[in-house]
């Protein structure tokens, strides 16, 4: 009897994360949920069993602690043979760079860099045991050009974006499909709402669902597409951006999220 595979989803108890969880139930995929603490994923696992008849693991651990992530992964991987990866999970904010803690700054490099290379790299050989297997990845519109007021968080997307498709390129041949996502606004909670919102049309272009992003995204990756941009208007969007020059390009879109600090939260 062969071992049953499943899909591993980072930031899964809320958002897109818990969002694919669905969707990855609705196709029969088992799956294993990584979040932080106290997001209920117990509660989203039970439910997603009862509903689809998949097995679904919870494990739940801070992702940016590196050695707790090693620990971690080596349980995970000793027990479930794992053939997709998504790589959900991750962290941002609106502020001025002297606003902006170090312990912030910090939380954005270490989890939407460190902890996202490490969990690839360490299960890279376990997805290559598989005929085929899936790495999804996470990045942003904001991965396409450089933005004040955020700074940190377009940079560590952009370093997502090149990282993932240089390492699709190295493992073409293998059976492992490498794909990068580069959603738009996402309504996530009431707090990225307000932000979102408080741009008025400009900051609504390119919003769709989250369901919709979530279903792009999988239909994209199973396809092995190595670059999904969900939604027309951000494809749009995207081609015409490259049109300008680079400087009219940041201060376009700094000046609209600049409209997006009043409605942060403290960081």
């Amino acid at each position: 009897m062969s071992t049953p595979a499943y899909t591993l989803i980072t930031g899964a108890s809320s958002g897109l994360g818990k969002e694919f969880a669905i969707q990855c139930a609705r196709k029969g995929m088992n799956i294993i949920l990584i979040a932080l603490p106290g997001g209920n994923l117990s509660s989203i696992a039970h439910n997603l069993e009862l509903e689809y008849q998949v097995s679904v693991k919870v494990f739940e651990f801070d992702l940016s602690d590196s050695e707790i992530l090693k620990q971690q992964l080596h349980i995970i991987t000793e027990q479930y043979a794992i053939n997709f990866l998504i790589n959900n999970a991750g962290v941002g904010g609106t502020s001025s760079i002297t606003h902006t803690s170090l312990k912030r700054i910090d939380d954005i490099i270490m989890l939407n860099v460190r902890s996202t290379v490490l969990l690839t790299h360490l299960l890279i050989p376990h997805l290559l045991k598989h005929p085929q297997s899936y790495i999804m990845n996470i990045a942003s519109m904001a991965a396409f050009t450089p933005i004040a007021y955020k700074t940190v968080y377009p940079a560590s997307k952009a370093f997502i974006s090149s990282f993932f498709l240089g390492l699709k390129e190295e493992l073409t041949g293998t059976g492992v499909s490498v794909s990068v996502v580069y959603p738009g606004p996402i309504m996530t909670n009431s707090h990225t709402s307000r932000r979102i919102i408080s741009q008025g049309r400009k900051g609504k272009m390119g919003l769709l669902p989250t369901p919709e992003i979530a279903r792009i995204a999988l239909k994209g990756t199973l396809a092995k597409h190595p670059v999904i941009i969900p939604g027309l208007m951000n494809k749009v969007n995207h081609l015409l951006m490259q049109l300008l020059p680079l400087s009219l390009k940041m201060r376009i879109v700094s000046r609209e999220v600049k409209k997006e600090i009043p409605f942060a939260l403290s960081v």
